[in-house]
């Protein structure tokens, strides 16, 4: 039923595809390809990378793509109808079945929007490793997804939870995990803790190197599984019958 709910939202579904598209346009069209060098975060200090400014940019912005676009499904698929499944909840359903059933219907979104926006890529570039890039732009989506159920969790309404969003998805995606600022950044610590940070070293390391990628992949899904058990412990105490 929240498959049926959500192809019924066809304006949703076409700016899903389409979001990415104009992202990709606007970086084809104000980068160039001079060489830029940048270090390999969960590498080594010392690793630095020479690829064009466009490359980067493009598996940056795919990343940042994907993780606003999971978040926000995320958000309106725990607040939208929040009365109906209280409802549900009433009639015997767990909340923690519902949840479920929410992150489910996400995973395959985040899937498919992973899918698409790395399929893009080989009209500008051939990446290193082109199926490990679409993983890391998936596990950037699976993070940001629970992130989003969470945020979806804590907040009632809408206004709170999209600016809960766009705060946190815009400075670290949109941001932060521009391998390029990371490179001269005071307090990186600070950047390696931010959920993104994993899903981007999975991507650029794959795209670009022949570098092991297993630590960041791990790393991914650590983060992701915390946010979600979080998210699933607020939802349960919330949709609770007292």
């Amino acid at each position: 039923m929240t498959v049926k709910e959500l192809l019924r939202s066809r304006i949703t579904l076409i700016l899903l595809f389409l979001i990415p598209t104009l992202f990709y346009a606007l970086v084809a069209l104000t980068t160039t390809d001079r060489t830029i060098a940048f270090r390999l975060a969960s590498i080594s200090e010392e690793t630095f990378v020479d690829v064009s400014e466009r490359s980067e940019s493009l598996i940056f912005i795919g990343l940042a793509a994907v993780g606003l676009l999971t978040s926000f499904l995320a958000l309106n698929l725990v607040q939208k109808h929040s009365e109906t499944t209280r409802r549900l909840v009433l009639c015997g359903y767990q909340p923690a079945e519902l949840i479920v059933s929410k992150l489910l219907v996400l995973v395959c979104i985040v899937v498919l929007i992973g899918c698409y926006v790395g399929a893009m890529l080989p009209l500008f570039f051939d990446p290193k490793h082109f199926i490990f890039v679409i993983v890391g732009f998936a596990l950037g989506g699976f993070v940001y997804g629970c992130y989003g159920l969470l945020v979806g969790s804590i907040f009632k309404r809408e206004l709170e939870g999209i600016l809960f969003i766009v705060l946190l998805a815009n400075i670290d995606a949109g941001w932060l995990q521009n391998p390029i600022f990371y490179a001269e950044a005071h307090n990186k610590a600070i950047i390696r803790h931010l959920p993104a940070y994993f899903p981007s070293q999975t991507s650029i390391i794959s795209a670009f190197t022949d570098y092991d990628i297993g630590t960041s992949i791990i790393g991914s899904f650590v983060y992701g599984s915390l946010l979600l058990v979080a998210a699933l412990v607020i939802y349960w105490w919330r949709m609770r019958i007292r």
